[in-house]
């Protein structure tokens, strides 16, 4: 019976160190959100982000929703169009009284993130901040940095805690 983990060649981050970068992570937003008087809602991008969002949010010592979206760049496609294609938008069509925090599994080219976050914007959101578990910018083909980075990674291709190959390794807890 094949097991996942034979498919691994090293482990980048194990439960311990996860958990440390949400931790961290989750210390910074708690600092930089201070104001109970406007809703933080986290933009939880589906499907590679759930994990990492959860374990996230469960660490935010104030009051705060959860909305999600699902886009993509890439379509039937190896290479971004540069273009984002929403799947699953906001539920909430006025945003005006909300700080968003949109949370990814991982910032490659940074055109899905960089367009999202704009999108958001132009819908007059209160202020919109991204969030990332991974961020490749040797990848980058536009400029964008994530707000919160919880580990600058190499340019290798990664699976497990909740990024996938072919919709598979997202269970792994590392």
């Amino acid at each position: 019976m094949h097991q996942m983990k034979d498919d691994i060649k090293y482990i980048l981050a194990d439960e311990n160190k996860i958990a440390e970068t949400c931790d961290r992570l989750a210390a910074q937003i708690n600092a930089d959100y201070p104001d109970h008087s406007r809703e933080l809602v986290f933009v939880i991008v589906l499907k590679g982000s759930v994990l990492f969002a959860t374990d996230l949010i469960r660490r935010i010592n104030r009051p705060c929703t959860m909305e999600f979206m699902k886009v993509s760049s890439y379509g039937a496609a190896t290479i971004s169009s540069g273009q984002i294609k929403i799947h699953l938008d906001l539920m909430r069509e006025s945003l005006e009284q909300y700080d968003l925090l949109i949370i990814e599994d991982i910032v490659d080219s940074g055109r899905t993130l960089s367009r999202l976050t704009q999108l958001l914007k132009n819908r007059n959101a209160n202020s919109v901040k991204t969030c990332t578990l991974l961020d490749k910018p040797s990848r980058r083909e536009v400029p964008f940095s994530p707000d919160y980075c919880g580990r600058v990674v190499e340019d290798e291709f990664v699976v497990g805690y909740g990024l996938d190959y072919c919709e598979e390794y997202r269970n792994l807890p590392y």
